[in-house]
Formats: structure tokens, sequence, C-alpha cells
């Protein structure tokens, strides 16, 4: 979901994290990822704008940044 709310393709996020295009693809199946992959992935994220929003009671989600 932070991808989208980037409006950013496999592909470009791969780039910002530094890690492979199937890396992203793999873990948005829901297949297995290295830890350091989802961390790079999550930083990339986040250096772009996203928020990781906890568990509320809606479950968990994202949000974009305001901007400034």
């Amino acid at each position: 979901m932070g991808r989208a709310a980037l409006n950013w393709s496999t592909l470009d996020l791969a780039k910002a994290a530094d890690v492979g295009g199937n890396t992203v693809n793999r873990f948005e199946a829901g297949q297995d990822a290295r830890v350091s992959s989802v961390d790079k992935m999550r930083g990339a994220l986040e250096a772009a704008g996203v928020i990781f929003v906890d568990e509320n009671g809606e479950g968990p989600g994202v949000r974009l940044r305001k901007s400034q």
C-alpha cells in the first residue's frame, strides 16, 4: 500500500531500496524475503514519505507524511 500511495512501480521501489525487482515481487506475493531486504524497502518507503501506522483497532496501515 505504501508503494501504491507513492505511485511507484515495483522497479521504482527496488531501485530506491537497492534490492532486486524479483525481491519486491516475491515479498509482495507473501513469499519469504531476507530481513535486510525488508528493512531496505521499508527505509526507502519511509524516506519517500510513507508512515507506517501500528494496529489501532482497525488494523495496521500506511499514510503519507504531510507536505512541508
